[in-house]
């Protein structure tokens, strides 16, 4: 992706489609759109996946808690949410297979009637599964599962294996971004919508905005804006036409990065009951363990959602019961927060509200917007909004996706013997190798060939973790990151991994992004000082 290319077509072309907002629902609306021959444009305020997409539980699921809901409570909204899910979540692990793949997750039972109605519930949620490949849930005995998950608790009667899939979510949301680039979307990060220009009418012509790095403003001309930025969704939608009704209510979940010792094990845990009726996961992610999700009312869209000390005393307290070693607070070694957009309802309570979503056209200003959604279900939402943009602009064209191979899954099994070959010459180690694959697919081979000019770039940024520093180099010339976080945190996830070894890595990425993207000492010196500060905080809030 050529950065200075798409912005330059932003300021010159006129577009069909003007895509606001790049997580997942705006990164598949915009390759949708691309791939059915609409002339796309694609501007995201911060970062690709910055907010919402990034702070995912990072399942691929239909959502085992919606399918007890729906039948405890004959709440067949809930079982259409269920069927969405688990529908679309075999398009999401066939497209990007180095991205997604599956996970088995326990669910352990402390009695026989508690084993019976999970395996029933849990064989039911099979049978919704059409078209896929994973395996069938079964119960399994106290041995097994203890043999599984070797730091399960020995006071469990026995576990209920079932399996959903598991993504690296910004990392998936950039292939999508990259995806419509190569399509012909023009993206970039970085351009904030400052307000619309419009007819007398009240109808949408161009959007205008600001390029963050260099504060020049613009605007960007289009047929149709198509409104897919989440939590902040209402406030794209009162610009367009102030008349309109907030439709967001936010949710705030968070989660805990725990030590790979905690589970011990390649499934991770359901705990299915809580005290206050939530579901919480321990997942194994990138070699440590993930905990959460948290479910609370926050409007604060003003501001980073961050973990705090009472939210990891929740989710520490949650998991005790069955673990038998227990992680000490202290022991945390990093988290995170996000906002998910649920669609307003007649509720208090936001862990009750449907994850579905709605396509909204407002005729006085011509946007479309798509509110609510959730991570499995973008390409099927980013479908839906494309086919109603087909409608607005009068045309019929097929949507492509079902089967369209993202980004680093174009040559699924090509260039083994040059990888290895760039492997050997390199000197990286296995671990590495994997991470490489697993992170950039069939472009693996691009990035260790920076090392071929540069040997060291092929040395770790940190001794105790995969991740080389060409990596860094890698994201600044192909992916558009532009600061160091984009790194640490959306392109590595090392920020999600391990807040103190991020600062200790900060400044040798620092040095690699600043030769590629001409910073000077001073911009260099401070975006060093800003981002230790940063995930100084994050470590002072979760005390």
């Amino acid at each position: 992706m050529n950065r200075g290319k798409n912005l330059q077509k932003l300021r010159e072309e006129t577009f069909d489609i003007c895509v606001i907002g790049a997580g997942a629902t705006g990164a598949g609306v915009a390759l949708d759109a691309a791939l059915r021959g609409f002339r796309v444009a694609l501007i995201e305020k911060e970062d690709f996946a910055s907010e919402t997409s990034s702070k995912s539980t990072k399942l691929i699921h239909g959502g085992v808690r919606y399918l007890e809901q729906a039948f405890k409570n004959l709440d067949f909204g809930q079982l259409k949410q269920v069927r969405h899910g688990l529908a679309e979540r075999h398009f999401v692990l066939s497209n990007a297979p180095h991205l997604a793949r599956p996970l088995g997750i326990i669910t352990p039972v402390f009695s026989w009637f508690e084993g019976l109605y999970f395996s029933i519930g849990l064989v039911m949620y099979g049978w919704f599964a059409k078209n896929d490949t994973l395996p069938k849930a079964r119960w399994l005995s106290k041995k097994e599962t203890l043999d599984r998950i070797k730091n399960m608790s020995s006071r469990i009667h026995s576990g209920v294996l079932y399996y959903d899939g598991q993504l690296d979510d910004a990392r998936y949301c950039l292939a999508l971004v990259q995806s419509a680039d190569k399509a012909g979307a023009a993206v970039a990060n970085y351009t904030e919508v400052l307000g619309f220009e419009k007819e007398a009418s009240g109808q949408l012509t161009a959007v205008k905005v600001r390029e963050r790095n260099s504060g020049d403003v613009f605007s960007i001309k289009s047929r149709l804006f198509i409104n897919c930025t989440g939590v902040f969704s209402d406030k794209i939608r009162l610009m367009a036409n102030p008349q309109e009704v907030p439709r967001i209510r936010p949710s705030k979940g968070v989660h805990i990065i725990l030590k790979k010792e905690y589970l011990n094990g390649s499934e991770a845990i359901l705990i299915p009951k809580t005290k206050d009726g939530r579901v919480v996961f321990v997942i194994p992610f990138e070699g440590i363990v993930m905990v959460g999700t948290t479910d609370t009312p926050d409007n604060r869209t003003d501001a980073e959602p961050v973990l705090e000390s009472a939210e990891v005393d929740y989710l520490l307290e949650t998991i005790s019961p069955f673990l038998n070693k227990v992680p000490a607070k202290s022991e945390v070694q990093a988290g995170f927060g996000g906002l998910r957009p649920l669609l307003a309802a007649n509720r208090k309570d936001t862990k009750s509200l449907l994850r579905d979503h709605e396509i909204e056209h407002d005729h006085a200003s011509n946007l479309l917007s798509v509110l609510g959604g959730k991570w499995t279900t973008f390409r099927l939402m980013a479908q839906d909004a494309v086919d109603e943009a087909c409608r607005i602009l009068e045309t019929e064209r097929t949507c492509k996706t079902p089967d369209h191979k993202l980004h680093g899954a174009d040559k699924a099994g090509d260039g083994q013997s040059e990888l290895e070959e760039l492997t050997t010459k390199s000197g990286i180690s296995e671990e590495s190798v994997i991470h490489l694959k697993s992170k950039y697919g069939d472009q693996a081979g691009a990035v260790l060939a920076l090392c071929e000019d540069n040997t060291g770039l092929a040395a770790l940024i940190h001794k105790d973790y995969p991740y080389i520093k060409a990596e860094a180099l890698y994201a600044a010339r192909y992916e558009m990151a532009v600061t160091l976080r984009d790194f640490f945190a959306r392109r590595i996830r090392f920020e999600l991994t391990d807040w103190q070894a991020t600062i200790d890595s900060v400044e040798t990425v620092a040095l690699i992004m600043a030769g590629e993207l001409l910073w000077d000492e001073s911009f260099t010196k401070n975006q060093i000082e800003d981002y230790r500060k940063q995930l100084g905080n994050f470590i002072s809030e979760a005390s």
